[in-house]
């Protein structure tokens, strides 16, 4: 698989009342064509506003300090608004987390499925938009299309209208998908199906797609690769595998503990302990340190490089130092 996109020392920050957010801090990760990366972690993390700087789709106060984004071999770091017009979509595309904000409740279903079309191919006939509109529907698992694509977002359920929010998202068929946490606002049923669909659809139209989420769980079912973000850093990266049988970060442990199925036999979930550090001044070192019950002396001092522990498996912790104390792993491999 070749590299489709390449993101190298990217950080971006918002300016606000309080000061400077360093929302993303010197992000670097690759995707190749057809793979799925799951980008993991806490709520405020940096997860959402990574994939939107990608896209470029951040608000008037935010700024790429640094860094590069390549997609497909080109530099798209400097471009403009007008040069992004002609890759949203085509390029690259997204679904966002909530469907019912994401659609527009005066429009159609169809007509809005149709609406993305027609912005790729503006010079479709009626008869293959509606034919177009229809095999969209289809290959999302809208039953009876022709009588849907008539309906309102509100006469669907909230997993049809995250269907319905794929089928626009796939209207260009972009070579890249970001998913935005795609299942949280659905019930446990519900995100089965969706995930279900996801793979489905990464494996008819060979899309590569980046899975925002919170939940391990749903990683262990989509992802071919884990990224671990903290504070606005992804802290470890590696194959699903090695994430979830040899995780080397103390976070990537402590999200870890958390699942219900490490739980089981106890009365409570494990929770992190303390709470995520204010991004308009980062702590000295390693910024999980406060929460970290292994850390070290040094963590307090000195932010830790990215050390290698197999060709694809990274993590930023001191742990990994040959110096450091060896350590278990409490997780010990854990089957989700």
């Amino acid at each position: 698989m070749s590299e489709l996109l390449e993101v190298k020392n990217l950080s971006v920050s918002f300016s606000t009342s309080s000061g400077e957010v360093q929302a993303v801090r010197n992000v670097s990760f690759s995707l190749k064509a057809g793979e799925v990366l799951a980008v993991v972690g806490e709520s405020g993390c940096g997860k959402s506003v990574l994939c939107k700087s990608i896209m470029k789709l951040l608000p008037s106060n935010a700024k790429i300090k640094q860094g590069s984004i390549t997609v497909n071999g080109a530099d798209i770091t400097a471009y403009r608004e007008r040069d992004m017009c002609r890759l949203r979509g085509k390029l690259f595309s997204m679904v966002f987390q909530d469907p019912m904000t994401a659609l527009n409740p005066t429009m159609t279903v169809g007509a809005q499925i149709a609406e993305a079309v027609r912005v790729r191919e503006p010079g479709i006939s009626k008869t293959g938009l509606r034919d177009r509109v229809m095999q969209l529907m289809d290959l999302v698992g809208i039953d009876s299309p022709g009588e849907r694509m008539e309906q309102y977002p509100y006469h669907f359920s909230g997993g049809m209208r995250q269907r319905s929010v794929m089928a626009i998202a796939l209207a260009g068929n972009p070579r890249i998908l970001f998913a935005d946490e795609p299942t949280t606002a659905l019930d446990v049923t519900i995100q089965a199906q969706i995930l279900d669909l996801f793979r489905d659809i990464q494996k008819k139209l060979g899309t590569a797609t980046v899975f925002v989420t919170h939940d391990f769980g749903v990683v262990a079912g989509v992802a071919d690769r884990v990224a671990v973000m903290y504070a606005g850093k992804i802290v470890e990266i590696g194959t699903a595998e090695e994430i979830f049988y040899d995780a080397r970060h103390p976070y990537t442990w402590g999200l870890m503990k958390s699942l219900p199925a490490f739980s089981k036999g106890q009365d409570t979930l494990y929770t992190i302990p303390g709470m995520p550090p204010t991004l308009v001044n980062p702590p000295k070192g390693d910024v999980f340190a406060c929460r970290n019950e292994y850390a070290l002396e040094i963590d307090y001092q000195e932010e830790p490089p990215m050390f290698r522990v197999t060709d694809t498996h990274y993590a930023a912790t001191w742990l990994l130092d040959e110096r450091a104390p060896k350590v278990v792993s409490p997780v010990g491999g854990i089957k989700v």
